[in-house]
């Protein structure tokens, strides 16, 4: 079925409507001719006439064996598949006072994200009265996004969006091995540039607000 497909795509010998014909190939030099001495042409050295542009003004054909032709085509058509780089955005869920096994549970999946070339959506889900640790959140989403450093950029800063404040990783061309690991303790100018002007101090304080696992808040 698919084979046939592709035959219907191209009009050969006979089948082109067209009176006259731009004709190109290996070593043939370009030229308009009427379409029955193009055939002609095209049996003569035991190949095909091929119309490869037939909104061409006159249509251009190709003198090469249809089955070859057929071939590269769909050849080209694979490697420019293959060129193709699918990026999805891959969702990061967290609650404002996730626990650390959550957390780090997290931090591996869009390590292995990013690592794939996916961008990353990591955002705090706001729920009730949870809205108050807004940022404690923010400091979370920059946390997160230091722990990621070595292989995602931050492409958009938290920012809230109702109920949840949302930040956005792109991954990083460069090899994860050209760079020094950071963690948040030794990397304070790192720190300092993804929390936008907060002091350092401020997002390694633990949290001191009630453990509530995931995002099970009370209404």
């Amino acid at each position: 079925m698919k084979n046939d497909k592709a035959k219907q795509q191209y009009r050969i010998n006979e089948q082109i409507r067209a009176r006259e014909v731009r004709v190109v190939g290996d070593g043939i030099e370009s030229a308009v001719l009427p379409l029955q001495k193009a055939i002609s042409l095209a049996r003569s050295m035991e190949q095909d006439l091929v119309e490869i542009s037939p909104t061409a003004v006159p249509p251009v054909c190709r003198v090469i064996d249809y089955s070859k032709f057929l071939y590269q085509q769909k050849k080209k058509q694979k490697e420019m598949k293959a060129r193709q780089v699918k990026i999805s955005v891959k969702e990061i869920r967290f609650g404002p006072q996730t626990d650390e096994h959550d957390y780090d549970f997290k931090l591996k999946h869009a390590k292995e994200f990013l690592e794939a070339g996916n961008k990353v959506k990591a955002y705090v889900f706001f729920r009730g009265r949870s809205i108050v640790f807004k940022e404690q959140g923010e400091v979370l989403l920059l946390r997160f996004a230091n722990d990621l450093e070595e292989v995602g950029k931050v492409e958009q800063m938290p920012s809230l969006l109702g109920k949840r404040m949302i930040m956005f990783l792109a991954p990083k061309k460069m090899p994860t091995a050209a760079k020094k690991p950071a963690t948040v303790a030794d990397d304070a100018p790192a720190k300092k540039n993804l929390s936008a002007g907060k002091p350092e101090q401020k997002a390694r304080k633990e949290y001191t607000g009630p453990k509530v696992e995931g995002e099970n808040f009370d209404d």
